[in-house]
């Protein structure tokens, strides 16, 4: 068939009648709504965005204080590192342990020359011992003075007997100058009578001059005894006054043999500082000094590592609601990746990490802004084993699981 026939076979096709504009219009415009309802929906997204961002931030605290488990990764292994150093001069003898050594305790680290020192323990021995002869000098002496004393004293004694002694015999030698002076005078009259003869009267006189002149040396010996006596007692007291002087010198001898003492035991420490030892079992650091050389007191001579180790985790505050000490812990330490050690919190920081700084903040100067503050929690391993092939220093990841 030819196109002119299918021309003429297929029907005209018939455009549709055109529509009105105004009609167009309608059937494309929804029906108009409400004002209210254009704003609702989106205030009442806001609303609730509000609420859940009031609710979340007044509860955030007591949602992440009142978790069972508080993770901080603000951790890490802890240890006492001690720098040993030297407490005298003198010039390093040997250095006995090698780097990053283990040691016990006790262990021999470093040794000083001690030539000198020895020099001043002899020389304090010597002072000690002197001081010790001195107050055993000073017992002789005071052993002599009472001695010396008691001669004194039986001098005493023995002049009181002489005076005993003297005021008797002149009693009796008083008692027969009177008799002899009465019989003179009798024999005079007499003799003035002619009843009794020269001669009597001549043997009377003799009598009585002898018994005066007997009377005037027992008074001399009484007078010589009690000279004596008064002589013997001032001998008693001077001996007794050096007695009290050594026996002060006493007193003075033993403090100066306490000091003497002091400074022995100050000599001897000395010494013993010339050797260095392990205060207990660990490691040591880097040597920071070699034989021969010359070091003063405070000379660092290496760095001591205990092993006993533990972890300080750095809580936020709002975080330690809960926790406490005995609280338990799982201690996880990166260079053992996927090992669990346990633990339990020993102790809780007094005050928050800031305060204990070298310059702590000072909110009551200038612009404030809050910052949560990290409060330092020690946690002890219970494997003290495994604790002590820690390290001081490596990151650990501390999960506390609160008692509530």
């Amino acid at each position: 068939m030819s196109a002119i026939e299918k021309s003429v076979l297929t029907p005209p096709v018939t455009a549709p009648a055109p529509v009105p504009a105004t009609q167009l219009e309608h059937a494309s415009t929804p029906p108009a709504r409400p004002k209210w309802q254009k704003y609702a929906t989106p205030a009442l997204v806001l609303l609730l965005t509000a609420g859940l961002v009031v609710t979340i931030t007044w509860n955030w605290n007591a949602w992440e204080g009142g978790r069972s488990e508080q993770v901080t990764d603000d951790a890490s292994v802890r240890g006492d590192l001690t720098p040993l150093s030297t407490k005298v001069a003198g010039i390093v003898r040997d250095v006995r342990v090698s780097d990053f050594q283990q040691v016990r305790k006790g262990d021999p680290i470093a040794e000083l020359e001690d030539s000198d020192y020895l020099a001043q323990v002899a020389q304090a021995n010597a002072a000690v011992e002197a001081a010790k002869a001195a107050i055993e000098n000073n017992r002789r002496q005071r052993e002599l003075q009472d001695a010396r004393i008691s001669r004194a004293l039986a001098g005493v004694e023995q002049a009181n007997a002489q005076i005993a002694a003297a005021v008797a015999g002149k009693e009796a030698v008083s008692a027969d100058v009177v008799r002899t002076q009465k019989e003179r005078k009798r024999q005079e009259v007499l003799l003035q009578t002619s009843s009794s003869t020269p001669q009597k009267v001549e043997q009377v006189v003799a009598d009585e001059q002898r018994f005066s002149a007997q009377l005037a040396s027992r008074e001399a010996d009484l007078e010589q005894a009690k000279t004596l006596r008064r002589s013997n007692e001032l001998a008693v007291e001077a001996e007794r006054r050096t007695k009290k002087v050594l026996e002060s010198q006493d007193l003075q001898l033993i403090a100066d043999l306490h000091g003497k003492e002091a400074a022995l035991m100050v000599a001897q420490v000395n010494l013993g500082y010339t050797k260095i030892a392990a205060p207990s079992d660990g490691r040591v650091g880097e040597r920071q000094v070699r034989p021969g050389q010359l070091v003063s007191p405070g000379t660092q001579v290496i760095t001591f590592v205990s092993n006993f180790k533990w972890v300080q985790a750095n809580y936020r505050e709002t975080q330690l609601t809960n926790v406490k000490v005995g609280d338990a812990a799982d201690i996880r330490i990166d260079e053992y990746p996927g090992k669990v050690l346990h633990g339990k919190v020993i102790e809780i920081a007094p005050a928050s990490g800031s305060q204990f700084a070298l310059l702590p903040p000072d909110n009551a100067t200038g612009n404030y802004t809050k910052v949560v503050q990290r409060i330092p929690v020690k946690i002890a391993f219970e494997d003290s084993t495994t604790a002590a092939t820690l390290r001081p220093g490596l990151s650990v990841i501390a999960t506390v699981r609160t008692r509530q």
